[in-house]
């Protein structure tokens, strides 16, 4: 069988580099394939071999030629907001504050939402969806904006700034019966 294969594969080579082949059966009754004559050896008569040649691709545009049209811009957001917290939101004894961002159409594929808080970039303040969560929540008054921008970075649609404030208990509070004394 070995045998057999070697010679399939040698007269696939063969097929390929020489014009003529000749087959011949020895004593034994094995069929030998060659390209060399041997006494009692027939020609074989071989198909033209098939080939395939792909046509050339021309990826460089050709000046004066046809190009490719642009792809259209997408359609801009009718708008984008901050729907929490609201405007001017007081919040007392908070560790946490969930933030979300909605835009009309909805957020579009590829396009991010990136979130500012006190003019200074959150971390973790950018993302795929509208919702997000700031953690720890500082005492004070804070200004938060929202900003959209494609996978090219440019800006899509930029919600109005909101304003909140956060309260936390202070042990100077003269309020705050736990105080040392």
């Amino acid at each position: 069988m070995r045998g057999l294969l070697f010679t399939l594969l040698s007269l696939g080579c063969s097929l390929a580099m020489a014009a003529t082949i000749y087959k011949w059966v020895d004593e034994q009754g094995v069929v030998h394939y060659s390209d060399q004559p041997h006494p009692n050896a027939q020609k074989v008569q071989l198909q033209a071999l098939q080939t395939y040649k792909p046509p050339a691709v021309d990826t460089a545009p050709t000046p004066g030629g046809p190009m490719a049209p642009p792809l259209p811009a997408p359609t801009p957001y009718a708008g984008c907001a901050i729907a929490q917290p609201q405007a001017d939101s007081e919040y007392a004894n908070i560790d946490s504050l969930n933030i979300v961002v909605q835009t009309d159409p909805v957020l579009r594929p590829g396009d991010r939402v990136f979130l500012t808080l006190d003019g200074e970039a959150l971390n973790g303040g950018a993302g795929t969806t509208g919702s997000f969560t700031l953690a720890p929540v500082d005492r004070g008054t804070h200004t938060l904006q929202a900003v959209v921008r494609g996978a090219d970075g440019s800006v899509r649609c930029q919600a109005p700034s909101i304003t909140f404030n956060v309260h936390q208990p202070s042990i100077l509070n003269p309020a705050n019966a736990v105080r040392p004394h």
